[in-house]
């Protein structure tokens, strides 16, 4: 470097991270002293933030861009340094650039089984894991709540804290019973939701946010998840049909032992199956019945009246219309007629709900 060089460098200084390492995500910025000049060149680049810190206390945050160092961008550097005027004296600070980019293909996992209390299964232990993404939201948090001053910090030395940060909030939500037990068995897209909701409302205030979480495993007992999926998809069955099938099967299986016994005791243990669905589906449906049956019955269907007029079948009348037929002279009390129920015709004087209709029928004229 030539001695002209060295008084450029004397007055200008460029500040950057060029950000080789793409698993690095805090690198302080090395300033012999620490010494700044004012209107140096601070250069941030795409998926950066610099965070500018006075004797421990977090100052300015500059977000991408490029910047000449003055008062006038560096107002909370500007009180903390009692600058009330403009000052072109070197200064001291600690410059720390933060990677903003997603991590990616971070694992975790709980470390112990989660022990839980549910109404229907009672206690039930699971373990799970899977892989989550994170990036820097907001730079001063970030190093105020979890780096520190670290010259340097990786992706793998946060790895330990979110894992175990991670783990502990799924625990605590897994708990709470505000997620039904069955979704942990039977629809982890949806899980992974709802806990990545509920991570970044806490993440944030370390300044991250988790970008991607998934759960790619539940793991619990296989008798436990296989009663679970039965649970589940139970609405969807029809009960006859199921107990049917269960009678079916448990006949089918003894039919495959030897000897007459085993089928007994296979085909009693199949009605059990059966009776007990049975039982089930009849108290599932009994609250439908009594509802059923506080309705009214339905109505009588109409009686329905033939008659034979000179040797000739016609019909069916309503009752209403008989009666305008007896007034019209058209059946006479020797008409035949004929209704369901009668084992054959017969005069209509005869038929009672009739005979009282002749009587105020006025007589022909003779």
């Amino acid at each position: 470097m030539g001695i002209f060089d060295r008084l450029r460098n004397e007055f200008i200084d460029i500040i950057d991270w060029p950000q080789q390492d793409g698993d690095t995500l805090v690198y302080k910025f090395e300033r012999h002293d620490n010494e700044i000049k004012m209107n140096a060149k601070l250069t941030v680049r795409e998926s950066q933030q610099a965070v500018f810190i006075n004797e421990g206390v977090i100052a300015d945050v500059f977000q991408p861009g490029m910047y000449t160092l003055q008062t006038q961008n560096m107002p909370i550097l500007s009180t903390l340094k009692g600058w009330k005027y403009g000052f072109e004296s070197p200064f001291k600070a600690d410059v720390f650039f933060v990677s903003t980019k997603q991590a990616i293909d971070q694992k975790w996992g709980t470390k112990n089984a989660i022990t839980l209390s549910d109404d229907r299964f009672g206690m039930i232990e699971l373990r799970a894991f899977g892989t989550y993404a994170f990036k820097v939201t907001d730079a001063g948090k970030f190093i105020k709540e979890i780096t520190g001053i670290d010259q340097l910090y990786t992706t793998d030395e946060i790895g330990g804290q979110l894992k175990s940060i991670i783990a502990t909030r799924f625990t605590s939500v897994a708990g709470s019973g505000n997620i039904p037990i069955e979704k942990f068995a039977s629809n982890l897209e949806d899980l992974s939701a709802t806990i990545q909701e509920k991570l970044n409302a806490d993440f944030d205030a370390y300044g991250l946010q988790i970008t991607k979480f998934l759960v790619e495993n539940v793991s619990m007992p296989e008798d436990l998840k296989k009663e679970i999926f039965e649970y589940s998809h139970l609405n969807k069955i029809d009960m006859q049909k199921l107990a049917q099938l269960k009678a079916a099967q448990s006949i089918e299986i003894a039919a495959a032992n030897e000897g007459t016994a085993g089928l007994g005791a296979g085909l009693g243990a199949g009605l059990g199956v059966g009776n007990m669905m049975a039982n089930a589906m009849n108290q599932a449906t009994a609250p439908q019945q009594a509802v059923a049956s506080a309705a009214p019955p339905p109505l009588a269907a109409a009686t329905q009246y033939f008659t034979g007029i000179d040797g000739k079948q016609a019909g069916p009348y309503d009752a209403a219309t008989v009666q305008q037929m007896i007034q019209a002279g058209t059946i006479h009390r020797d008409t035949i007629m004929w209704k369901q129920g009668m084992a054959g015709w017969a005069a209509a004087d005869t038929l009672s709900e009739l005979s009282g209709l002749f009587g105020s029928v006025p007589p022909p004229l003779g």
